[in-house]
């Protein structure tokens, strides 16, 4: 990578910590496939935060959703049977759940009951479902991404449309994970984990995509998960691999690097705080919240439309 100016270097600072009492110091089904059986007491995604800026993270393996005040006090708010991933609010207290094992689920978050939304589709199962993103329709875009690679680039991309309709935009992505959508709505940047890039897709006025391209290149053992976009259109790229978040301008090139300390793993991100001008980032190594002040704000997340 060939780059004119030097892009800003930043350390990711520490919001909260996940509390020792949380902590599952044992072994787990998911990190036996999914770590190389490493002990793993829990591995954080999906930070989404409500209309009164509570933030909410999902524990994969345990199959638990977490709510973080602003005080960075941690509550559980819900424990089943899944492997949790991406997190995205309904509606109000509804939060809509990318989860690997069961589907697209849907929690109560004042009762904690976590119930089925879309399980399959035409009778058969999801890859193994991972992230999600609203669009100002309420058209949801989510990813597929199972066990997909390089050595099988069968991941995918749906559209679940308000009134129940389901669309395949692409079958061809060797680990579609993140989702992020332009300032105005009509490019969906997609990470492409294994394929260590980030594409771009456009989404025609007719409902397709064409011409999708590979937006940005990483490197390293581990390639983009988590993405988000700021009201400038940046877009920002967790990189668990390299403890990064990549923040690149409209010609894909970093401007910034916001770096965790040695080990991390930069999964997620969400802006929050006031006038959503702070990043916040799920650091899955070490079961931490990272934190970095932007000039930038960040888009506002959307809900879905369940009329």
């Amino acid at each position: 990578m060939f780059l004119l100016q030097s892009p800003e270097v930043r350390t990711l600072d520490t919001f909260s910590a996940m509390p020792e009492s949380f902590r599952r110091r044992e072994r787990s089904a998911w990190a036996d496939a999914n770590r190389g059986g490493t002990i793993t007491d829990s591995f954080l995604e999906g930070p989404v935060f409500d209309e009164a800026g509570n933030l909410y993270v999902s524990d994969i393996p345990w199959g638990r959703i977490f709510r973080i005040d602003a005080q960075g006090q941690w509550s559980q708010v819900a424990e089943y049977d899944g492997e949790p991933n991406g997190l995205k609010f309904l509606a109000p207290g509804k939060l809509l759940i990318t989860d690997y094992k069961n589907g697209l689920m849907q929690l109560d978050v004042a009762s904690g009951v976590v119930t089925p939304y879309l399980e399959r589709r035409n009778s058969e199962s999801f890859k193994g479902v991972n992230d999600l993103i609203f669009d100002a329709d309420g058209n949801l875009y989510f990813t597929d991404q199972g066990q997909s690679g390089l050595h099988d680039p069968s991941g995918r991309l749906y559209r679940l449309r308000p009134n129940g309709q389901l669309d395949l935009l692409l079958n061809n992505v060797p680990s579609p994970n993140g989702v992020a959508l332009s300032p105005d709505g009509r490019v969906l940047y997609l990470a492409v984990t294994r394929g260590n890039c980030v594409w771009r897709v456009p989404l025609l006025p007719d409902g397709s995509v064409a011409k999708v391209s590979q937006f940005f290149t990483s490197y390293g053992p581990s390639g983009p998960d988590g993405l988000a976009v700021d009201a400038q259109g940046h877009v920002l790229v967790a990189n668990p691999g390299l403890g990064y978040v990549w923040v690149l301008n409209h010609l894909a090139e970093p401007v910034q690097v916001l770096c965790g300390i040695k080990g991390s793993s930069t999964t997620n991100l969400a802006f929050g705080g006031a006038e959503r001008k702070q990043l916040f980032v799920t650091d899955s190594t070490y079961g931490r919240i990272l934190t970095a002040n932007m000039v930038t704000p960040g888009m506002p997340i959307h809900q879905g439309k369940t009329s």
